[in-house]
């Protein structure tokens, strides 16, 4: 949402010929919600291959690594992943995964044994530990089965 704004500001912007500097926040960088795969190939069987088919991706844009211990990770229905002390470093992308495995530096699970994001329309939002809001990602689709965010 946050970047619909900022993009129909540097638009506005530009159309009447004003020069926008990024604030200091946007030229360091965030920590943002980057792809959601909504609907995992083929068919949807519960396997762990296919809930582990569905999953958002979080990138860091910032100049150091953040530690996400405490962050959540919900969608509209508040299915809501906790992160335990996990590092994400500089400019990595994580994927958090719906099924089971074990994490690692690129990837963790939640561990579920049913699917998370619905096929058709949704909303991924991810927090800090103290509850701040830092970005969100909604999709309204059956086109495709990822959105970028």
């Amino acid at each position: 949402m946050l970047r619909a704004r900022t993009l129909a500001a540097v638009t506005a912007a530009a159309a009447s010929g004003v020069l926008l500097l990024p604030t200091q926040a946007q030229a360091a960088g965030s920590v943002h919600l980057y792809k959601i795969w909504y609907d995992s190939p083929g068919t949807d069987t519960r396997s762990t291959a296919s809930l582990n088919g569905e999953y958002v991706q979080i990138r860091n844009t910032t100049n150091a690594a953040v530690n996400l211990r405490g962050w959540t990770l919900t969608d509209a229905a508040n299915h809501k992943y906790t992160f335990g002390n996990f590092v994400l470093g500089k400019g990595k992308v994580v994927t958090v995964r719906t099924g089971r495995g074990t994490n690692t530096a690129a990837n963790v699970y939640q561990n579920r044994g049913a699917y998370v994001w619905n096929n058709d329309r949704d909303t991924a939002t991810l927090r800090k530990s103290n509850g701040a809001s830092v970005d969100t990602c909604a999709y309204n689709s059956t086109r495709v089965d990822y959105t970028w965010c």
